[in-house]
This record gives C-alpha cells, sequence and structure tokens, in this order.
C-alpha cells in the first residue's frame, strides 16, 4: 500500500523519523512511503519511494499531493501520512484488522483509528449518529465533512485527489487550509469513518514551524541528526489520542511479569 507522505525537504529529518517510528510500532507494516522531495532526492526501496514535486511553499501543497497521486486509480487505498504527525503507540493487531475490513468494504472511503480531539468532545457536530460493527465486533462512527482529514488514516485515492483539486491552488499557509477546508463540499458517497474506541496516539511533530519539545526529544533518542533550524524546540509536549483503561492496565501488568535486567558490574 502506497503511504502518501506531505512533507517538503526542510523537513526530512522530521520524515525520516514518523517512518522510523512506524517500523518500530509496527515492524510488518504494508507501507511503501511516498516521498515528496524538490532538491534532496533519496534511495528508492521496497519501502520507499521519492517522487520529485513542487512543495517548498504552502502554496505549493496541493500540486504536490496531486503529484504524488498521479499515478494511482481512483478506487485505490492508500495510506494518508503528514508528517507532521508521528505515531507513539499503536494497536497494530486491530489496526491490521480494520485495515482488512475497509479495504473489503465497497462504501467505505476512509477510515481513523485515532478518535481525538473534536471528533471525540463534539460527535453531535463532527459525526453522524448511526454506528457500524464490523466483523471483529469494532463499532464505526461515520465522520462529517472533513473532519479530522489532517490525522493518518486509510483513504481511497479519490477522496485525496477531489481533496486537493478542490482546494484554491495557492493557499497562504499549511494552517490556512484548514480553514479552507470547511468551504468544501464533500460528496455524499465519499464516507469517512472513525472507530468509536481509539487505537493510536500521535505526537505532533512541529506547530508553526518549530519543533515541538515530544518530538525533538524522540529525534534525540532515535539518533537521527537534526539540521540547525531544529535544535531548539518549542518546549510544548503535545500528543494526541488516549489508549483505553484496560489497555494501559494491561500494560502496567504485562511489565511487572517482565524480569528486570540485570545491572552490569563494573
Amino acid at each position: 500500500m502506497k503511504a502518501i507522505v506531505l512533507t517538503f525537504d526542510r523537513h526530512r529529518a522530521i520524515t525520516q523519523h514518523m517512518i522510523l517510528q512506524y517500523e518500530r510500532l509496527w515492524p510488518d507494516h504494508p507501507f511503501c512511503f511516498r516521498i515528496p522531495y524538490q532538491n534532496l532526492g533519496g534511495v528508492n526501496s521496497d519501502q520507499l519511494e521519492y517522487i520529485k514535486t513542487p512543495g517548498e511553499t504552502p502554496e505549493d501543497i496541493p500540486a504536490a499531493v496531486l503529484q504524488l497521486l498521479a499515478d494511482l486509480p481512483d478506487e485505490e487505498w492508500v495510506y494518508w501520512c503528514s508528517d507532521d504527525k508521528y505515531p507513539i503507540r499503536l494497536e497494530i493487531e486491530r489496526i491490521g484488522e480494520l485495515m482488512t475490513y475497509a479495504l473489503e468494504t465497497a462504501d467505505i472511503s476512509g477510515l481513523l483509528f485515532c478518535r481525538t480531539r473534536v471528533t471525540l468532545d463534539q460527535p453531535v457536530l463532527t459525526l453522524y449518529p448511526k454506528e457500524r460493527l464490523t466483523p471483529g465486533g469494532d463499532v464505526l462512527l461515520e465522520r462529517r465533512s472533513w473532519y479530522q482529514i489532517w490525522i493518518h488514516q486509510f483513504l481511497r485515492v479519490k477522496v485525496l485527489r477531489y481533496f486537493f483539486t478542490k482546494m484554491p491552488p495557492h493557499p497562504p499557509s499549511a494552517k490556512a487550509m484548514d480553514e479552507l477546508k470547511n468551504e468544501i463540499v464533500k460528496p455524499d458517497d465519499f464516507r469517512l469513518f472513525v472507530t468509536k474506541e481509539n487505537f493510536a496516539v500521535f505526537g505532533e511533530s512541529t506547530q508553526r514551524g518549530h519543533i515541538t519539545q515530544n518530538c525533538f526529544d524522540s529525534i534525540k533518542r532515535s539518533g537521527i541528526e537534526l539540521p540547525e533550524w531544529f535544535r531548539r524546540s518549542n518546549g510544548q509536549y503535545v500528543t494526541m489520542g488516549e489508549l483505553p483503561r484496560w489497555h494501559r492496565s494491561w500494560t502496567k501488568w504485562t511489565r511487572r511479569l517482565l524480569p528486570l535486567p540485570r545491572r552490569k558490574r563494573n
């Protein structure tokens, strides 16, 4: 499955970190990350594909995304992942089951497995009331309009292609696109769902061009070299999504069963 990455050259370290997090949390993930670049290319592999696009400025974003999708048919499924977010925790077994269900269900055009913020706090505004039950017992809720289109999720190509075709071609900023999306009418047959239960925790990588403290700390631990413009964080910890209580309790309980690491004697 192609993973469509929204990024540009200046964010290459941020992109590498996001992909590394998927490799760590989901070692057998099915993605080949399509990475747009302007001057800073890379070596293609089974899991990485570099495509030259415009994109050095926010005005270029719609054209860059459309170029990443150019050779893909409308009904194909992709994984949409902007580099301004990265996974911290993933319930990969449940996510894998949900992915399989979505890919086999004709009337679903999008599936988000991180229920957080507006879809959690304002369901009347953002969600239709009817629930859908998957064969695996998970409950899906249909999203109104384009709510939470920027979070990592499974989408059919036609959804992204339509969205960025209708987006004004030269948005003044990435933040402005979040407001402009509200002016785009979503076709009724673009049915986008979110799981009633949350199965992921994501961190925000940047805010207004500055790296967050949580992303800075995570990248430093990873060993990825940060460019000069990302060597100081904004001091903010920004995450989204909270796993259910049973998961936290299970994690704590299983940790108690693990043997403590032996200390080396000097």
